[in-house]
């Protein structure tokens, strides 16, 4: 069983089906402040995330690009500009990462869904119903909205195939009586959700596994199955800590875990997750949390219509620091939000650059220019005037963990941003440029800035689980050591004649008109693409002479050599034979077309030779490859071998 000190926590397993949204990274920050919280506190933190690999969507979607599954979800999880570089760069600080294609998952999985068998809760059985490929998900009639799925809104399909069963009815009353009792399924309202809409109308048994595709975990007794989604993706939590499985042996350290998940995934973990564990004789999780949706136009972001915000051009534009900020300052955790660009610009302006930015300009500025960078020793005592900053400053931590124990990081940040609001205000009650002014009162303008930095250590010591690399530029221009829990629940730790750094502003302020503008224009663009990709027909372009054609020299070149361009998750590099007796290299956006590019190695392309050499992603380009695009995929023009190399179109 866990010990007192340690701490599991995890976000669910994200399907690798296409890029992670903002979505997404909502709940992975939110769970990376809850570890770097605990571990603050000193905690022995095990903090997992990972992958759910398997399935009917990802063979399909694995064969419309020409690649095997494997090939496909690499690329995805692992390529340039992956979920494992979207986590790298939002400073996610994750000790493990699962895929449920890792040989240790899949053996475990095996032995799980032998243990359930053996023990009478997994049998075969047919299954018949209404399926949805997009969610891998089976509805009945009566859930389906309008006739399609009450989820993605999509068109489902009757399916009808042998199956194993998990014996979910079995363990209705039980899940029940756990959800009642208040500490496991949180927030609150949730708990209604699932005994009205699941538990009360009567629990059905479960498909477990599946015959009509093959990309799964085989069923070892029974091949022509392969594990369904649930004990395969669920049972992730506890095979990443080694159960059943040589890989790693700190189950026993860590388990029970808290599991932060989307409001649309709750009943798995707080119904089908907890049978699973009773089933196999196990301890049950902490808790489950299932936080609300970020909306968009009011729509749920979703990977499959398109509706979502971008990460990577959010952090590149803002600061990873600040995006982060937005996320867990902006939205009740436990409630939906609707995200706009309007609400980010203005969170960052109010709160990161006038309350906290300039609180650390101003203060480090003053003493600069008043103590040359350095505080005297010799300062005034405290008096009234100081009492409420330093009583709110000191009290801080005990209100902030309060919040961070719920799982609140946005009333934790909030109660923050009321000591940097006192400081702001305590800056104008104290007037230091007067007290600069009279001689005599250096030593209680000392006091003064003393005071302030004081507050300004506490404050960014504790921002540690939410803005990890704004913490500690703080505490660089404050001149402290690490932070450390002891030291934030005191009043009066920082040096006396503690000597300041003078740095750049914090986050700068953002001309917000304009930059709505920068980002309307990019969003118009955005969907003038989307819209062209799903059109069936492309216009005919505007005619042109036959001289313009001849113009351009288009010869047929063989892919001598193909790789991913470093600085890019769009460019592959190609090296190509055109005729000459000399190599060509030519760059172009193929990388997300072709996740294996070495399955072009040998071909013949169609490319125009006489276009002046350019610089993309710091490397020579030396012409263009053909290509064709219809239905939001591009391919090369690829020429019959049988035509020589170096042949010009005419």
């Amino acid at each position: 069983m866990s010990q007192e000190n340690t701490f599991f926590i995890t976000t669910p397993i994200y399907y690798p089906s296409d890029k992670l949204h903002i979505g997404h990274t909502y709940c992975t920050v939110a769970t990376d402040s809850f570890a770097r919280y605990k571990r603050l506190r000193g905690y022995d933190v095990m903090f997992l995330t990972g992958t759910d690999e398997h399935g009917q969507k990802i063979e399909e979607k694995a064969k419309e690009a020409g690649v095997t599954p494997k090939q496909f979800v690499d690329h995805i999880v692992e390529g340039e500009g992956g979920i494992l570089d979207l986590w790298k760069l939002m400073n996610v600080s994750n000790d493990r990462f699962i895929r449920t294609t890792d040989d240790y998952h899949v053996e475990s999985v095996q032995r799980i869904f032998r243990k359930m068998y053996d023990n009478g809760d997994i049998y075969k059985g047919k299954y018949s119903g209404m399926y949805c490929t997009p969610c891998e998900s089976f509805w009945t009639e009566s859930q389906l909205v309008d006739g399609k799925c009450p989820d993605c809104g999509r068109e489902v399909k009757y399916a009808e195939e042998e199956a194993y069963f998990f014996r979910l009815s079995k363990y209705a009353q039980p899940v029940k009586e756990l959800l009642l009792s208040g500490e496991f399924l949180q927030p609150m309202s949730r708990v209604n959700e699932m005994i009205k809409n699941f538990i009360d109308p009567g629990l059905e048994d479960l498909c477990v596994s599946r015959t009509s595709f093959s990309w799964g975990i085989p069923v070892d007794f029974d091949p022509g199955h392969v594990v369904y989604v649930w004990i395969d993706a669920l049972t992730n939590y506890i095979t990443a800590l080694g159960y059943m499985n040589d890989k790693y042996d700190d189950y026993e350290k860590y388990w029970p875990a808290v599991h932060i998940v989307g409001k649309e995934i709750v009943r798995f973990h707080s119904i089908i997750w907890p049978a699973m564990l009773m089933s196999l004789g196990l301890p049950l999780p902490k808790k489950v949390y299932g936080h609300g949706w970020l909306l968009i136009d009011g729509g749920k972001m979703s990977k499959s219509k398109g509706n979502v915000a971008d990460p990577y051009l959010l952090a590149e534009r803002y600061g990873v620091d600040a995006l982060r900020f937005f996320l867990l300052r902006t939205f009740p955790f436990g409630s939906d939000g609707n995200f706009s660009n309007e609400l980010l610009i203005n969170c960052i302006n109010a709160d990161l650059a006038n309350d906290l930015g300039n609180l650390v300009s101003r203060t480090t500025a003053m003493v600069k220019k008043y103590f040359g960078g350095k505080l005297p020793m010799e300062q005034e005592a405290d008096d009234a005037m100081d009492a409420e900053l330093i009583s709110m400053a000191g009290g801080l931590h005990a209100a902030y963990a309060e919040q961070m124990d719920k799982f609140q990081p946005q009333n934790a940040i909030g109660e923050i941003f009321k000591v940097l609001s006192r400081a702001n205000k305590y800056i104008d009650e104290n007037a230091p440029w007067l007290l600069v002014k009279d001689e005599s009162k250096k030593p209680r303008l000392a006091r003064v800035l003393y005071n302030l930095l004081e507050t300004i250590r506490i404050c960014g010591g504790l921002l540690v689980p939410f803005m990890p690399d704004t913490s500690a530029e703080i505490a660089k221009r404050l001149n402290t050591a690490a932070v450390d829990w002891d030291s934030l629940t005191k009043f009066g730790v920082l040096a006396a004649d503690t000597e300041v750094v003078i740095g750049d502003a914090l986050f700068p302020r953002i001309d917000a008109k304009k930059e709505l503008e920068e980002l309307e224009a990019i969003h118009a663009a955005q969907m003038a693409a989307k819209a062209a990709a799903e059109n069936h027909f492309v216009p005919v372009r505007e005619n042109v002479s036959v001289d313009d054609f001849y113009k351009a020299d288009l010869r047929v070149c063989k892919i001598l050599a193909v790789e991913k361009v470093k600085k890019s998750d769009k460019l592959l590099k190609f090296t190509l034979d055109d005729g000459s007796g000399s190599d060509r290299q030519i760059l172009s956006g193929m990388q997300p077309f072709y996740p294996d590019p070495q399955i072009l190695v040998g071909k013949k392309v169609l490319a125009i030779l006489n276009l002046p050499t350019r610089k993309m992603a710091g490397e020579p380009s030396n012409g263009m490859l053909l290509s064709a695009e219809k239905d939001d995929t591009v391919k090369l023009t690829l020429v019959d071998d049988a035509i020589p190399t170096g042949a010009q179109l005419s």
